[in-house]
Order: C-alpha cells, then structure tokens, then sequence
C-alpha cells in the first residue's frame, strides 16, 4: 500500500510541471534525513526545507549546486568569510556562498533564517502550517518571484513532503513514512490502483501552436531582427548573406553547431532580448524550450532562469512559463 500511494504521488508530480519526478526523488531521498536533522535543530519545517532545495537546485541539478553546494541560492554578502563562487544570476558574476559538503548549506539556510530578523515571526508559526510558512518566506523577502509562495506549497502536497515535518516532531514513526519512487511502466501498475486513479480518463489536450505566416526578409519580433527560414537552409548561407560570424549567429539562435536547418524557423539577426514582450508563454504541443525561446525572441538562458528549468527538460503541454525577471535574490 505504501508503494501504492507513493506511485501517487510521484503521478501527480508528473502532471504538475515538466521538472523529471525522478530527478525530485532522487532529491527527496537524499536530503529528507537533512531537512529533518535541521527541523529539531531549529525548529525550521523539514517539508520547507526539502521544497525549497528542490525549487532552487531544479532538484539537484543546477550549474550553481553542482559546483558550489549551495542548495538555496544564498548569497555571499559583505560578512560571509567562508568560501565563494560566482555565478551569473540577477547579474553576471554574482557571488555566492561555497560549502564543502551539502550538510553544511542546509544548516547554513536554517541559520540564515533563524539569525535574520525578518524571519523571526516565522517562528512563531505552527511548523505544520507550511502554507503560512511558504507565504510568510515570500512576505519577508526570501524571494521577490510573486509565486514563490505557491511553488513552495505545490512541492509540498504533489510530494508529500509534509510527511518529513510530521516524522522529525515524532508525530508519525519513521517507518510510517510514504516512500517515494519512480513511477512502473503501465503494465506493471496494481490492478486495484484503479480505486485511487481513474486510469481511462482522457487527458486534455493542447493543439499544436497556430500556423504563422511570417513575412519574407527581414523583419522584428520583440524588437530583435529576424528572419524565417527554409528547412535546408545553410546558417553559413545566412551568416554570408547578412555579414554574421557564423558563431556569432549560432550564439544569437542558442545552436551549437547546426550546419543545415532541419525545419522552418525563425533565424535571429541580433541577439534576443532578455525579457519577452508578453509576461507569459502557454507551452503548446510539440514545443520544445528551444522553440519557445525563438518564437517569445528570449534568450533560452534567461527562459530557463525564469522558469527554474534545466535545458534538457520537456516543458508540460498546458504549462505557464514566464517570459519576464521573478527575480529570487535573497535578501
């Protein structure tokens, strides 16, 4: 029964977003005893803590944890003497906090919180209201993304990271704990899940994006030069034409060294903005981040930024991705 409800979740994380549920797994497992561990240091709900890793380490695998440990995106500030590393992030080159071992970040956020002054009616709260808590972070400056809050709360109950909170008061028995894990192929799926799962039900679906009729030559989506080309188009043959380092105009489109265009694209001319001209983007079917990035004419670094998404995740049919700055510095 417990694989039975942990299949559940992990289900219901799936349709939740595109961020891999196994890559959030994986996370919960591996720091739950961290989240927990901190809880009865400090007070601090573990179910926050994890969602909160989770949300800003893209579940373990962004640039900055890879290479810094710094599970929350904190900062150097003027007092931090400890280790550094600097990472492009509201600006380029941005310092932030380095730790040996990822133990120490997780108790460097709870001392963070608990040592800030702004936090401080955080404590004050029933440690299992995570609503209040996720609200309250948002409140006090943790994060000025608006939907910093929500996030938090999402992870919480499509994971069911609540459980963690309940498990380090000793309010359930760590053997009770739900495990997470992966999800079974289809036909491996117990046949009463049906009593929990209406396996039949058709899901919705999102029709391909409309056919645009671009015009020829050159023209300006979001206020950057663009053109739309031909499937068999050479980049070497636009590069020529409108006198672009090759490399220059790879680097303008996010390519690495595509030679021949595959399909009918757009091709900017210029680098594309930061920000897109429309605060969100409804991922259609069959749109990749890629061609949301050159449809929107934003940069597929600052998409990724905005959304917390790595480049090799499939964004959900029916998802919102923001186009403008939810910046999260931390205060």
């Amino acid at each position: 029964m417990r694989l039975l409800f942990g299949l559940l979740f992990v289900l219901g994380g799936l349709m939740a977003g595109a961020q891999p549920s196994t890559d959030i797994i994986d996370y919960i497992n591996n720091y739950k005893k961290l989240a927990m561990d901190e809880m009865q240091r400090t007070g601090i709900p573990a179910s926050i803590t994890l969602a909160q890793g989770i949300h800003e380490t893209y579940a373990g695998k962004s640039e900055l944890v890879l290479k810094s440990n710094n599970h929350f995106g904190i900062k150097c500030k003027d007092y931090w003497t400890g280790k550094k590393v600097y990472h492009d992030d509201d600006a380029r080159g941005e310092c932030f906090r380095k730790y040996d071992d990822p133990s120490l970040s997780y108790r460097d956020h709870s001392d963070f919180l608990k040592a800030g002054e702004r936090y401080a009616f955080l404590f004050k709260l029933d440690p299992e209201d995570y609503k209040s808590w996720a609200m309250g972070l948002k409140k006090a400056g943790y994060a000025t993304n608006p939907k910093y809050g929500p996030i938090i709360i999402k992870l919480i109950e499509d994971y069911n990271l609540q459980q963690y909170t309940l498990i380090a008061m000793g309010k359930i028995a760590p053997e009770e704990e739900v495990l997470a894990v992966n999800p079974s192929p289809a036909t491996n799926i117990p046949a009463d899940i049906s009593a929990y799962v209406k396996l039949n039900e058709p899901l919705q679906e999102i029709a391909p994006p409309p056919a645009v009729n671009y015009p020829s030559g050159e023209f300006s989506i979001n206020n950057t030069k663009v053109i739309y080309a031909k499937q068999g188009t050479s980049m070497l043959s636009i590069a020529q034409e409108y006198d672009i380092p090759l490399s220059r105009l790879l680097e303008y489109n996010d390519m690495d060294d595509e030679e021949v265009l595959v399909k009918n694209q757009l091709i900017y001319l210029q680098r594309k903005r930061r920000t897109g001209s429309s605060e969100v983007h409804i991922v259609a079917s069959g749109e990749t981040l890629h061609d949301i990035s050159q449809a929107e004419a934003i940069r597929l670094e600052n998409l990724l930024e905005y959304n917390k998404l790595h480049k090799s995740v499939q964004p959900a049919v029916g998802e919102k991705l923001y186009l403008q700055a939810m910046s999260r510095e931390k205060l």
